[in-house]
């Protein structure tokens, strides 16, 4: 897709391509149920956080939020993540997602906001994650929960577009992979990566891809 505007074009045809789309549930009692919000808002370089390496992009374009936990969580600190956390009693994964943006970035949404699910996904840290996605709009002011959060990205969409994701890397011990979305001159891992890359796959370019069987590199499993 040329366009990636934050407008309501981009909105249609992604809705349009997570409405054709079956997402795969996940159900172990074992394990802790958690979600996600991939939202899509615009640019905003007002209040972007980051190295320079997007300055071509405009403030109309299109981006996800991600965030970089704060150093002093006990787990997964100064880790790139989406905004998200576990579910409460009661809760479904949309309400979920849609509390959790509210916790870590100070963004309420309302339900209609939400326009699909993507493939649950199992973390060796032992949950199961449900990827929400979350239409964000324009014109919105983020602010970081400081107990969770120690700062806010807007990421381009079409960062995620390059020619050089997903990096796969070999797992000592496992069959598959481990997958990496390059951004800038970092790259985010899985759990996370394999979210965003589907969400790429499926909600940008229309193709339906299945990534739970991608691995998350060690120190992402505590």
């Amino acid at each position: 897709m040329k366009n990636l505007r934050c407008d309501e074009n981009l909105l249609r045809h992604i809705r349009n391509n997570l409405d054709i789309f079956t997402a795969l549930p996940l159900e172990q009692k074992n394990l802790r149920r958690a979600a996600v919000a991939i939202t899509i808002v615009d640019i905003d370089h007002a209040t972007d956080i980051h190295d320079g390496s997007y300055d071509n992009a405009l403030s109309s374009d299109a981006a996800l939020i991600l965030t970089r936990r704060a150093f002093r969580l006990r787990r997964h600190a100064g880790q790139w993540a989406l905004p998200g956390g576990s579910m409460d009693a009661g809760e479904t994964p949309e309400e979920t997602a849609l509390r959790e943006l509210e916790e870590e970035v100070g963004l309420r949404l309302d339900a209609d906001r939400v326009i699909g699910r993507l493939d649950d996904y199992i973390t060796h840290s032992g949950f199961i994650i449900s990827p929400v996605v979350v239409w964000g709009g324009t014109g919105l002011h983020l602010i970081p929960n400081q107990a969770e959060v120690e700062s806010i990205h807007r990421i381009p969409l079409a960062e995620f577009l390059r020619v050089d994701a997903p990096i796969l890397k070999e797992m000592p011990g496992s069959d598959n992979p481990v997958l990496l979305m390059p951004i800038g001159k970092d790259s985010i891992a899985s759990p996370t990566a394999a979210m965003i890359y589907q969400f790429r796959e499926v909600a940008i370019l229309g193709r339906t891809i299945r990534v739970a069987h991608f691995e998350q590199p060690f120190w992402a499993w505590q």
